[in-house]
């Protein structure tokens, strides 16, 4: 059938032509004719060369003498006339942690909204919108936000609060704080 494969001749044509191809596709790649490359090549030489702008001077930095003469070492224990002095910060401020939590002192209290006030039976109550849109009425007493926030006045335009806050270790201290009524249009009043 395909007996011609078997003879060593029909072998060594098919060398030769893959011989005879491999190279005449290489002559078709050298190509002598590179002007193109040199033109490019001069026309890159000849463009301006770009200037380099001259690093910044250096500024000179005054060291610092460190002098620890004056300062305690944190590795020497301190006598118990300084633990003492240290412990007075103590003020006696403390939240109550025993009492249950209002539903408004899980809330952010910059995430709650006052919206109005309400007059019932001659006491002011304040109206205040939590982050899931419900409406909460609040009265003097009444507590708000994560940091103990009691309400101190309720006034047309204002929500008056005093909270309780971490002010050193195991000390607390008061701050005042306030909720604004806020305007239909989104702003503060």
């Amino acid at each position: 059938m395909h007996h011609y494969l078997n003879y060593p001749a029909n072998r060594s044509y098919h060398r030769r032509f893959a011989i005879a191809f491999i190279a005449l596709t290489l002559t078709a790649c050298g190509d002598n004719n590179m002007n193109d490359l040199h033109d490019w090549v001069d026309g890159m030489k000849k463009r301006q060369k770009g200037t380099i702008e001259p690093l910044p001077e250096i500024k000179t930095v005054e060291p610092f003498l460190f002098k620890p003469e004056d300062i305690r070492d944190p590795f020497m224990q301190t006598d118990r006339s300084e633990m003492a002095e240290e412990s007075k910060g103590d003020n006696g401020i403390r939240p109550d942690t025993t009492r249950a939590k209002e539903e408004l002192e899980s809330y952010e209290l910059d995430t709650l909204r006052m919206v109005g006030t309400l007059n019932q039976q001659g006491q002011l109550w304040g109206l205040v919108r939590a982050t899931d849109g419900t409406i909460h009425r609040v009265r003097l007493g009444n507590f708000m936000g994560r940091s103990f926030g009691k309400i101190i006045r309720i006034k047309e335009g204002q929500i008056e609060l005093l909270e309780i806050i971490p002010d050193s270790p195991g000390g607390w201290r008061e701050r005042k704080a306030a909720l604004d009524l806020v305007e239909a249009s989104g702003g503060k009043k």
